[in-house]
């Protein structure tokens, strides 16, 4: 998806030239061309991850598209107040782009772990959400949705769900139908689910946009009232629109993530997800015993 990143946006820099681009210290290999062809428009701003937020509002307050581009943990957690405040309250467009987001990073440790970052986001009234399953779905996304004047996050991950999706920003997709129970796989868990699901009678909705959530895709594709949440962050960040969504119906609803506790052991990705259960087993067995309650 990095290199989706920036080949996206070395294009939009050439198509507009309102767009800024600021680093965190991070990319800046990635995009040598970008600063070669828009020395004026590219910049690294350094490890002063608060400062750039900040310098990004002021732009988009003089007209321009800013594009900010760090890992998630830096870029969301500690420059948290500014984004609620420089962007948030002030109602102005950008675009947030990270990578290491929940625990891509892994051999880093805990200080660059991230699971957090969709659940806070969630709470600065305006910010939208994007988490594209492959480099592909990002470009598609961001295209649709990086100058409308909103800000946005977009959390890019090492891993891909290997197969893609047509995607819309704002919109879930319709992947499998069935019967028993509805599976609502965000980003990168889709590759899973459908491993997991793949002789089941179960509908999956796919959702690369969380905010602003699509509550009518799950209402008119949930007859059965039973609900997995299967999501690559804290686990159950998007209950509550679900639950909104499915109101006054009564619904059944279990989760599968990224439990609230720190991922304090050492090794690969991998390592850490079969760990805390968010695997191809675990999902099949959510499954079927959802589809199985009474």
């Amino acid at each position: 998806m990095r290199k989706q990143f920036v080949a996206t946006t070395e294009s939009i820099l050439e198509q507009d030239e309102g767009t800024i681009l600021l680093l965190g210290d991070i990319g800046v290999w990635g995009f040598k061309n970008a600063f070669e062809n828009f020395p004026d428009r590219v910049y690294n701003i350094g490890i002063l991850e608060q400062s750039t937020i900040s310098i990004a509002s002021g732009l988009a307050l003089t007209g321009f598209t800013p594009i900010v581009h760090t890992i998630a943990s830096f870029l969301v957690e500690r420059s948290y107040e500014q984004l609620k405040n420089d962007f948030g309250y002030q109602k102005l467009g950008g675009n947030f782009v990270s990578v290491g987001a929940s625990y891509d990073y892994a051999a880093l440790g805990c200080t660059h772990h991230c699971p957090a970052d969709i659940g806070i986001l969630k709470y600065i009234p305006g910010m939208e959400i994007v988490l594209p399953g492959t480099a592909k779905e990002f470009d598609i996304l961001f295209r649709q949705s990086y100058s409308n004047g909103n800000p946005t996050y977009f959390r890019l991950s090492e891993y891909t769900n290997g197969i893609e999706r047509e995607v819309t920003f704002g919109y879930a997709n319709v992947v499998k139908k069935g019967k028993l129970a509805t599976v609502v796989a965000v980003g990168t868990t889709l590759g899973l689910v459908l491993e997991a699901v793949k002789h089941m009678d179960v509908t999956v909705l796919y959702y690369t946009t969380v905010r602003p959530f699509d509550a009518d895709t799950l209402k008119e594709n949930c007859d059965s009232g039973r609900v997995l949440l299967c999501e690559p962050y804290y686990t159950g960040v998007l209950s509550s629109d679900i639950m909104n969504a499915m109101f006054p119906r009564s619904i059944v609803l279990d989760h599968i993530g990224v439990p609230l506790n720190f991922l304090s052991d050492y090794g690969k990705k991998e390592d850490h997800s079969i760990a805390i259960g968010l695997t191809v087993k675990n999902i099949r067995e959510k499954v079927h015993n959802i589809c199985m309650y009474e």
